[in-house]
């Protein structure tokens, strides 16, 4: 069984687990067309980067 060979520190400790903080939520901006579209997804319209990728429905 592992045993840790020194205490951890409140300070170690507190760091490690800083980061396992709960979900932020999806940065969503809208763009030229007036559509509002997560980053890195296509919107609803079919647009990616300014680009038709999609034909829209």
């Amino acid at each position: 069984m592992a045993v840790p060979a020194r205490k951890v520190s409140k300070h170690a400790k507190r760091t490690r687990r800083g980061g396992q903080g709960g979900l932020k939520t999806p940065a969503i901006h809208m763009n030229e067309n007036g559509v509002y579209v997560r980053n890195h997804h296509v919107a609803a319209d079919g647009t990616y980067n300014g680009k038709q990728v999609v034909s829209p429905k």
